[in-house]
């Protein structure tokens, strides 16, 4: 687990179940692990639109982002993923480690993280603790605790 990561749950008190696992770095690698770890396997995806605005997409690991349909509701003429160099000097992880949980590196409070309502409503979700050789669960209690503690701008949708 990344150790500024770790830090801060422990100072939050944010209770959480680490499980140890080789690297994955797509859904598809991801699906040979998650036999093992209980919750809602997940993935994360880090965007930008046409005026350099960043996002961190939240959904279930099996739900494909409709980029028209986020486009429309956003008002944005261009989404893209973001560059590795860009996902590192934001959110200091490397392909392949993206998750909610970075958003604690945006010194900024520059990226609009945006969760899917059904990861949202889960009991359990799994996401990468900012790097990809574990999974971090955590109770949907827990996850809202995470959430009200950060600074970014968020929103719970459909997606």
């Amino acid at each position: 687990m990344d150790q500024s990561l770790k830090k801060f749950l422990d100072n939050t008190t944010i209770q959480y179940e680490i499980y140890e696992h080789p690297a994955v770095f797509t859904v598809e690698e991801s699906k040979k692990i998650k036999i093992e770890i209980p919750g809602m396997h997940t993935k994360c995806l880090f965007m930008k639109d046409n005026n350099s605005q960043f996002y961190l997409i939240a959904l279930p690991a099996g739900k494909r982002l409709n980029t028209n349909y986020f486009k429309k509701k956003f008002k944005l003429k261009h989404l893209e993923f973001a560059s590795p160099s860009e996902l590192k000097s934001i959110l200091n992880v490397a392909p392949g480690s993206v998750s909610i949980f970075t958003i604690i590196n945006d010194k900024l409070s520059s990226v609009f993280l945006i969760i899917d309502n059904e990861l949202w409503d889960s009991e359990l979700v799994g996401f990468h603790p900012n790097i990809n050789t574990s999974t971090l669960v955590l109770t949907h209690k827990n996850l809202e605790k995470f959430l009200n503690l950060i600074k970014s701008k968020k929103e719970i949708i459909e997606l």
